[in-house]
């Protein structure tokens, strides 16, 4: 185990960088970098601009030079937790991200355990008790989820929330509590706060993992394994808990490669509708301005934690399943 670890964390080495050179030639594809466009929305506004600024700027940061050097430039400077510059918010990335991650991560974590709550006891009953009232009925809901779009359930939740318990519109607290330090208050009016979007972002996953743990557990519980444990009187909770859960349960592990980045980039639609303060809106307007830096920062952080988070499952999955075996390095 310990050999395939090491493989795989020194195999993450190069694909980190070759997804670092894709994220930075992907952005810088566009025509213009954002001066070009920060001096268009200018003059859209009608405002005047001053063209030795512009290129003193340039020169500044280091756009009048090769695109290679640029590129190892931005890299050597992540390996030493320089992030750059964003150029929209005039701060460095680390500082413009600092203050929204904390909430992304809180955010993404209770809708990941709420999901999962909600998923797990669904997804038993709704398989032990194939084709009962019960099961039609959740899976009548879990479809429902599924069709219904995020921002539209957000757009309604919203207009519910307000009219019945009076609560104000959008955002992660009331608008007295942004930027001061946490008490008591404010605790209590982000966990009001977050009842929207913990249940907007997690209905479209959980009807997912309701149907997906409903389907493995079904043909689990139809091996043979399972039939002649049930013959020989195993009690049925043991003979359902014992391997065909453990056995269903693989997708969920398997699924904590996506789960790290997702904590991290949220659900941007919703985030932008409920005006939430999380990282997925500010990667959206980096990558509309082309604030490299900022956007390149995001998706790096991303792409890391996506390898440490399918490392991580790989892992799981071996000590989870004895069918799975860990094999680092070259065979023979």
């Amino acid at each position: 185990m310990l050999r395939y670890i090491a493989y795989r964390l020194l195999a993450a080495i190069p694909t980190l960088l070759l997804i670092s050179a894709l994220v930075f030639f992907i952005i810088e594809l566009p025509p213009g970098d954002y001066f070009e466009t920060y001096v268009a929305e200018l003059q859209a506004q009608g405002e005047t601009v001053d063209p030795q600024k512009i290129e003193y700027l340039k020169q500044e940061y280091g756009f009048d030079k090769p695109l290679i050097e640029r590129y190892f430039t931005w890299v050597g400077g992540m390996l030493q937790g320089d992030f750059g510059y964003s150029f929209e918010y005039e701060l460095p990335v680390s500082e413009v991200v600092g203050n929204r991650l904390w909430l992304t991560v809180l955010v993404s974590t209770v809708t990941i355990i709420f999901t999962w709550l909600i998923a797990f006891p669904i997804g038993i009953y709704s398989a032990t008790h194939q084709y009962s009232w019960g099961d039609y009925g959740l899976t009548f809901l879990g479809l429902l989820g599924l069709a219904t779009p995020n921002f539209l359930l957000a757009l309604i939740l919203l207009y519910l929330f307000n009219v019945w318990f009076g609560m104000s519109i959008g955002h992660l607290m009331d608008a007295e509590f942004i930027d001061q330090p946490m008490s008591w208050a404010k605790f209590v009016s982000m966990v009001e706060h977050m009842i929207i979007p913990v249940i907007v972002i997690s209905t479209a996953g959980t009807a997912g993992m309701i149907r997906r743990l409903r389907a493995n557990l079904l043909d689990e519980l139809q091996k043979q394994y399972v039939v002649t444990a049930r013959a020989k009187g195993v009690p049925p909770m043991k003979a359902l808990i014992k391997y065909p859960l453990r056995m269903s349960l693989n997708f969920f592990i398997a699924d904590i490669g996506s789960i790290l980045p997702a904590v991290i980039s949220g659900a941007e639609v919703v985030a932008i509708v409920l005006s939430l303060e999380t990282t997925g809106p500010l990667l959206i307007r980096a990558l509309q301005s082309q604030d490299m830096y900022l956007a390149g920062s995001f998706l790096m952080f991303l792409a890391t934690l996506t390898v440490i988070g399918v490392l991580i499952s790989d892992i799981a999955l071996a000590l989870l399943d004895p069918r799975i075996r860990l094999q680092g390095g070259r065979r023979r």
